[in-house]
Order: structure tokens, then C-alpha cells, then sequence
């Protein structure tokens, strides 16, 4: 009994250690952008960071683990590319135009857009909690959006806004296309392999889209691309890992429920991003869509 209990605690901090990091990645990315650096560059530092810990965990579960056929490599790369290539630069591109705290509430809607992903195109049933789940997540993203629209230029705010959404579509989509996958290479070696095929898809843009010369930034950036690749990335990435092993998927989701609200701290206290009541409100009707659908997809 007192093991269980043990590896439960130990699930729950890993949780809280996954949504933390998640929270700070907005900050970071906020934080480096007055020095001049653009999305593509940023997204090629922490990925370029994150490389060597992402290479050594896929070649040290490479050993005794399911080999990977043709069909295997290029699935994982088709998630790669959806997951932490495509649904990143997106979210790099919305957050040069909207605060920290409304990035992280409309990527925070990836349950509720899996979920319809799921009823749309794999044949699932749409419950009535699913419907209140929807409702009540994207009344959030309304308040949220009021309190932007508030303190910001409209038009940044409805593209920003458009760019994070569809990071969240992306998301959701890689996540929609990752379960099978998990279950044959397991839930570590399946992120690391997506994490190098994705770092591969963002040095290849990077290379083609800047000159080689656009990696020399003020000092600054390269602190903070390397705090987001080990404190929003490498660390969060299995720290999530480890506590879907020991928790399940569905209750490491409800504890990762932290991370709008600490974004929006962590915005207001190191960004100095206003807090209103509308942002609030829309949080916790967020937050609340979220726990919906996670209680009905652990009953």
C-alpha cells in the first residue's frame, strides 16, 4: 500500500514539475523577444539545446526495445512535425502579437479539440459532458479575448490569437495520431524519437529561411533559449512521461490544470501583464472545461 502511495506522490509531483515548465515557456519566449530575435531563431535555439538530452534518451531506449520499421519513421516524423515543429512555430508567431496568459489559454483547449477530433474523424460519441466541456472552454477563450482586446490593438490580438489556436489544432492533432505509437515504443522513447524528428524539421526551416550568421544574438537570448530548452522542454517533456506512467493519462492532465493560472502569475509578476477579472473568469471557465472532460475520460 505504502508503495502505491509512494509512486501516486511521486506521479502528482511530476505532474506539477511538467505544468510548471509548460507554464514558463511563454515567459521565456516573452522575455527574449525585446533583444530582437525572431520566432525561427528562438524555436532553432531550444531545440538545438534541447538536441543532445532528446539524442542520448531515443539511442538509450533504442536497446531492447521494438525496432522501428519504414511505416514507424515516417509516422513519427509526420508527428514531429505536427507536434513540436508545427504546433511551436505557431505558437512563437502568436505570442509576438498577445500576452503570455491568453497563449496559454487557448493552447490549454487541446483536450476539448482532441476530443472533436475524435468524434469528427474516428467515429466517437459526443456525450453531454463533452458538449458542456466545449462550452465552458470556449467562453474562457471569450473572457480571455475581452480582457486582451482591453489592453491591446485588435487586430494583433485576433491574429495571435488565430496563429495559438491553430498550435492547438496541431497539437491535438499529434497527440490524436500519438496514442498508438506510445503504446508500441512506450511514452519516453516515442517523445524523444518525435523530439528529434521535430529538431531536424526546425534546423531544416531555420537553415533555409535565415543566414547562419542570424544565430549570433545578444547574450541574453542564448539564456534564455537554453532556460526554455532545460526548464520548459527537456525537463517537463519526461517529467509528463513519468507521471502518465504512474498516474495514467487522465489524472496527470487534471493535475497539469495549474498551468493557465500559473502563466498568468508568472506574466503579470516577471512581465507586467495586467490581471483582470474577465481574464480570471475566463481562466477558471477553462480550467473547469478541462476537468470535464478529463473526470469523464477517467469514468
Amino acid at each position: 500500500m505504502s508503495g502505491k502511495g509512494s509512486a501516486e506522490r511521486l506521479g502528482l509531483l511530476l505532474a506539477l514539475v511538467g505544468a510548471l515548465g509548460f507554464s514558463l515557456k511563454a515567459i521565456f519566449i516573452k522575455l527574449a523577444y525585446p533583444y530582437g530575435v525572431d520566432a525561427i531563431t528562438l524555436l532553432a535555439l531550444r531545440m538545438g539545446f534541447s538536441l543532445p538530452v532528446f539524442l542520448w534518451a531515443g539511442l538509450l531506449r533504442r536497446h531492447g526495445g521494438v525496432p522501428l520499421g519504414a511505416g514507424d519513421a515516417w509516422r513519427l516524423l509526420l508527428l514531429g512535425v505536427l507536434g513540436y515543429y508545427g504546433a511551436s512555430i505557431l505558437d512563437f508567431w502568436g505570442l509576438q502579437y498577445i500576452s503570455a496568459g491568453l497563449e496559454r489559454l487557448i493552447l490549454f483547449t487541446y483536450p476539448t479539440l482532441t476530443l472533436l477530433i475524435g468524434v469528427l474523424f474516428q467515429g466517437r460519441p459526443f456525450t453531454r459532458r463533452e458538449l458542456l466541456a466545449v462550452v465552458l472552454c470556449y467562453a474562457g477563450i471569450g473572457f480571455a479575448f475581452a480582457h486582451d482586446l482591453a489592453f491591446a490593438d485588435a487586430r494583433s490580438v485576433l491574429i495571435g490569437g488565430g496563429l495559438v489556436f491553430a498550435s492547438s489544432v496541431a497539437y491535438a492533432l499529434y497527440l490524436a495520431g500519438s496514442g498508438a505509437m506510445i503504446q508500441r515504443l512506450g511514452a519516453m522513447r516515442f517523445s524523444a524519437l518525435a523530439m528529434l524528428m521535430s529538431t531536424g524539421v526546425t534546423l531544416l526551416h531555420f537553415v533555409v529561411a535565415q543566414p547562419l550568421s542570424a544565430l549570433v544574438q545578444p547574450l541574453p537570448v542564448y539564456g534564455w533559449a537554453l532556460a526554455m530548452a532545460v526548464l520548459a522542454t527537456v525537463i517537463p517533456v519526461f517529467a509528463l512521461a513519468g507521471a502518465i506512467h504512474r498516474l495514467g493519462a487522465g489524472r496527470a492532465a487534471l493535475y497539469g490544470m495549474v498551468g493557465p493560472i500559473l502563466t498568468i502569475g508568472f506574466g503579470w509578476w516577471l512581465l507586467a501583464e495586467p490581471v483582470s477579472a474577465a481574464q480570471l473568469a475566463g481562466a477558471a471557465l477553462v480550467v473547469a472545461g478541462v476537468f470535464v472532460v478529463g473526470r469523464g475520460r477517467n469514468k
